[in-house]
């Protein structure tokens, strides 16, 4: 009997498998610019790929690795949000997408960031790049580097944007990967991703992203667009304890490349629930790796280890609520924290945030804290102000961008 429901379930996943190498197929011979991968972030399994390897023209998807040497730049601390980058006449000549920036303007990367996600911007690319590498051909340079060493064997930048170039080539595959690493990597940046508009000089600008509207679940990632690519989009969606990546490439209309990802995503959670039911041990341990990222604007990220350490203060009384805030539950709820860094070092990490402690009268926070996390192969120390109430985690994180440090207000675990 075991034997029989064994076999049967095979047969499934079998016919799961060959169902989907069927639609691959029919749309790489309809369409030549084709390419679509869907994987299961947790454990990095492949549920679907069509024409995965093969070298497609990128786009504006090339901004997701713009954006990850940025992040990797202000986790490093090369760069913070009110940091203002110089416009040159090369940026400023980008032809559209752009967000209208002339020569002699500065950028803040707290500006960049939404622009190049929301906007797909080829000015703030370049700004960014120019930023970072000194030009933009250097910059590229840097981009392929971590592309090799992220393992995307098939991909190569020759600029920022993802503007026409013919040796600007990558993969779906490799996509993937760089979709995942955003996320594994950088997650409290991660919620960008999610912008549905933003607003710049009195401009306010939308997502051409519809899929984190309309498919349940999603939270980012990024389109993109150029004539020799057709329609990209790479797109994370988080279902129960399931989160897919998923890349399609060469869409003919932005609306037949949505509709695409949203039949191959529908799909890759339908195996992947019974893949879980047959590996039910590693359905257990995949939660504990898993980044969720929340769409608001206090975030939650959920990857975080139990040992957290109090190193210094201990707790004070927490300051009065502003006049016209209802007293009650919210009162004392204690649950909120300013994060004002992460380390590689929980010495750097406690130092910073004790420096965000000295910069804030007593009454703003509870107790300096380092919480250990680990991302990715990475372990890392984030600096936070614990056991706070919402209002004055606010209020405490704003002294603290007016003072030239970059914080997060987030709800705590279990809290």
């Amino acid at each position: 009997m075991l034997v029989a429901i064994s076999m049967k379930k095979m047969k499934w996943l079998l016919a799961a498998a060959l169902l989907c190498v069927g639609i691959g197929q029919a749309s790489a011979e309809a369409n030549p610019r084709y390419a679509a991968i869907v994987l299961n972030a947790d454990s990095g399994e492949v549920l679907h790929a069509a024409q995965a390897d093969a070298p497609r023209y990128p786009a504006s998807l090339t901004k997701m690795m713009t954006l990850y040497l940025l992040f990797e730049a202000m986790d490093k601390g090369l760069l913070r949000l009110d940091t203002a980058m110089p416009v040159s006449a090369h940026a400023a000549s980008m032809p559209q997408t752009n967000i209208s920036l002339k020569k002699g303007d500065r950028l803040r990367v707290r500006d960049a960031i939404p622009a190049l996600v929301v906007r797909s911007a080829n000015d703030a690319a370049v700004v960014v790049a120019e930023a970072l590498g000194g030009t933009e051909s250097e910059f590229a340079k840097m981009m392929t580097a971590k592309a090799k060493a992220m393992k995307m064997t098939a991909t190569t930048f020759r600029n920022a944007s993802g503007l026409p170039n013919e040796m600007q080539r990558s993969t779906a595959r490799d996509l993937s990967i760089l979709a995942l690493r955003l996320m594994q990597d950088y997650p409290d940046y991660y919620h960008y991703f999610s912008t549905a508009s933003f607003t710049f000089r009195g401009k306010t600008y939308n997502s051409h992203n519809r899929m984190i509207k309309n498919y349940a679940g999603t939270d980012g990632m990024k389109t993109g667009y150029i004539r020799a690519s057709g329609f990209n989009v790479a797109t994370s969606v988080l279902r129960g304890e399931h989160r897919l990546i998923g890349v399609v490439m060469g869409g003919r209309t932005a609306q037949s490349r949505d509709a695409e990802m949203v039949a191959l995503l529908d799909k890759s959670f339908t195996r992947a629930e019974q893949l879980a039911k047959l590996s039910p041990k590693a359905a257990k341990q995949s939660p504990a790796s898993k980044v969720v990222v929340s769409t608001q604007t206090v975030r939650q990220v959920i990857r975080q280890a139990p040992d957290t350490r109090v190193i210094t203060r201990p707790p004070v009384v927490p300051a009065p609520l502003p006049q016209g805030v209802p007293t009650g539950s919210l009162a004392t709820d204690l649950g909120w924290a300013v994060q004002v860094g992460s380390f590689r070092a929980s010495e750097q990490a406690r130092d910073r945030a004790s420096d965000a402690a000295r910069r804030l009268d007593s009454i703003e926070f509870a107790q300096v804290s380092v919480n250990k996390v680990s991302i990715s192969d990475r372990t890392l120390f984030r600096a936070q102000l614990i056991g706070l109430q919402r209002e004055q985690a606010k209020r405490a994180c704003e002294r603290l961008v007016r003072q030239g440090m970059d914080c997060l207000v987030i709800k705590m675990p279990n809290s």
